[in-house]
């Protein structure tokens, strides 16, 4: 199962050097920041282009390549950052349930020694009541920012 997950992680890097490589991200935040979006809309595009890396791409790969590049955008549009960054982290949480890299239904395959479609199928009310999470904490900044703000970190 080891073998399997560090295939799967290198093959995710190796994808992510190719996508940096080729500057498609930024060719991805110049297109963003053309289009003169507004936050809601931004978010939208934020949110998908993370759900469709997050099905190609381990997280950590993700976060290095998009933060730095949606996080300027995000700035400029008045997102505040930690509001921006838990975005960025329930999407790469969905991303590991979703096939083909999801690493947590290959692991969860491999510790329940059932076939990765039945995990996928098991995992399917999970993965849309993930997806109605996301759409809350996006559309409803409080959710995610009152906790640091009763805390005084904000």
């Amino acid at each position: 199962m080891s073998a399997m997950l560090l295939y799967i992680i290198t093959n995710a890097m190796l994808f992510s050097f190719l996508l940096t490589h080729e500057q498609i991200p930024q060719a991805i935040a110049d297109w963003i920041v053309a289009q003169g979006f507004n936050w809601i809309t931004f978010l939208i595009v934020v949110n998908i282009i993370l759900l469709i890396a997050g099905t190609f791409m381990e997280p950590a790969s993700i976060i290095l390549i998009m933060a730095p590049i949606l996080f300027p955008v995000a700035a400029k549009l008045g997102i505040d950052p930690v509001h921006f960054g838990i975005i960025m982290v329930v999407n790469m949480e969905i991303g590991m349930i979703t096939p083909p890299v999801g690493l947590n239904l290959y692991v969860t395959s491999g510790v329940a020694k059932i076939g990765l479609t039945e995990t996928s199928r098991a995992v399917m009310p999970w993965l849309l009541s993930m997806l109605a999470f996301l759409v809350l904490v996006t559309y409803w900044p409080a959710l995610s920012l009152t906790l640091p703000r009763w805390l005084g970190l904000m």
